[in-house]
This record gives C-alpha cells, structure tokens and sequence, in this order.
C-alpha cells in the first residue's frame, strides 16, 4: 500500500532551520509498531499521523521511540501541511490528541497553537543529570520536563551533556529544558531527551507549555518572545493566557514524497 508523506521544517520560515517533522495523512490507523517502524525509517525527531474526521482531525505524534502525549512542532508540521499543501478549508483546526482537543489558528502564514498551560514546580534534581551537566541550575523545577533555570544566554549556549551519564534516567515522556533570559528577545533554551535517538531536540514547542507560564511570572509580561538555541535554531511568538499558551510560529515545507508498505 503506498502513502504520501511530507518533511516540514516548523517554527522557522527558513529550510534547514527549526526543528523537522514528517506528517503522514492516513485513511484508517496502522498497528503502532508498524508506525513506529515508520517513524524510526524518517529519521526525525517526530513524525505526526493523522486521520482527518470532518469536523476534528485525529493527530498522533511518535518520536522513534514512543508516541508522546503532546508536541509541538509537529502539531505545527501537520497544520502546514493541511493548509499549504492539502487546501484544508478552514483557518481553525481542531485536533482530537491524547492532551484533549487542541486548536490551531492559520493566518498569514502563523500557525497559532492554543496548548495546555503546564506551570513548572520546585524539584529536586536527579543525581544522574545533575552528574552529566558541564554547568549547574540556579533553579530547579519540574512539570512534565526538567526545567532548569540558568543565569545567562551565555551558559545555555555552552552547556554540554555527559550523554552516557544523562541516558541513565528515564524520563519517558518528557525530557529536560534549560533556560535562561535572552540576550535580544525574552527568554531562550535548549531541550535534550535522555535514551533517545536524537540528544538534542531542535526546537520544542511542548516545552513552551512550561517555559511561557515561568517567564510570564518571572517577567511580567504576557506576550513573549523566544528563541531555542539549537545548532538548527528556532523561533517562537508566545501568549500567556490563564490556563492555556498560545505558541505561534512559522513551517517551510522541505519535501514530499510516498513510501510503499504491506499492511
């Protein structure tokens, strides 16, 4: 059977630049290993499935590892994909997720996504982490993800990863963000996923359902603006809203093709 697929390139308007995602448009849904399967031959971080229902779209989300309960980029991925290439008509999307019903707003090119707030808590640090950080926190919180609060862009640039210590823990499914205030916009980070395929994740939308709420309060201010400093870059246009963020950013299709599978 064959199926089409697409390589996006979200929360950038630049090719090679944000975080890659594959979104695969299904008619009725596989057996998860066969999406994993799937997902670990595209070689990304994520690839997002979906069925569309009418009146909502049914959107999964798999990292080569595991299906995860909410993502960023590729929510955004997928959104691009609908409007720029399949004609979707409506500038509202409403996905069916494992984190509820979740909308997207398309206009001028923005993809607006209205995400869960998750406001990070005081935690303790594991010792396996701890041990694998070149730099330590100020801070430690937690929701889903580590957050770790650091003084400086500057140290977020230059933190390293023991990454045969780091992949010790098993955070499954979150991971752990660093942070900092930002040099020229309002805050910055970096996200890395411990026993995964890809260290070092590009640019994480989900993550910003923690890192907006932070700096909202740490801030002052609800309307933020942040930048992930991965090697790819990304950027972000961000909302604070009492229970929910609004994460805006741009995608730039980079590919299209099929690939063919007995099912």
């Amino acid at each position: 059977m064959m199926f089409k697929f697409y390589q996006i390139d979200a929360f950038t308007d630049t090719i090679f630049k944000g975080n890659p995602a594959c979104v695969v448009p299904l008619k009725k849904w596989l057996p998860d290993d066969i999406l994993l399967k799937i997902t670990k031959e595209n070689a990304v971080a994520e690839t997002a499935f979906f069925i569309d229902n009418g009146e909502k779209i049914h959107l999964r989300w798999f990292t080569p590892e595991t299906e995860m309960d909410l993502c960023g980029h590729a929510t955004l991925a997928t959104s691009h994909c609908l409007k720029s290439i399949l004609n979707y008509p409506k500038d509202t999307i409403i996905f069916e997720t494992l984190s509820g019903d979740l909308t997207v707003a398309a206009s001028n090119g923005m993809y607006h996504l209205d995400f869960p707030s998750r406001m990070p808590i005081p935690a303790e640090l594991p010792k396996n982490i701890k041990q694998s950080l070149n730099i330590l926190p100020t801070e430690i919180l937690k929701s889903r993800d580590y957050v770790l609060v650091y003084e400086s862009e500057e140290q977020i640039k230059n933190i390293k990863i023991d990454s045969a210590k780091f992949d010790e823990i098993n955070l499954d499914p979150g991971g752990v963000v660093v942070t900092a205030k930002g040099n020229t916009c309002d805050f910055v980070s970096r996200f890395f996923t411990p026993q995964a395929s890809i260290l070092e994740d590009p640019v994480t939308g989900s993550a910003h359902c923690s890192l907006v709420p932070f700096w909202a309060s740490r801030l002052k201010k609800d309307m933020l603006f942040a930048e992930q400093l991965s090697k790819r870059t990304g950027k972000l246009q961000c909302q604070n809203l009492e229970n929910r963020v609004i994460i805006s950013g741009k995608a730039k299709t980079y590919s299209a093709g099929q690939f063919w599978i007995d099912c």
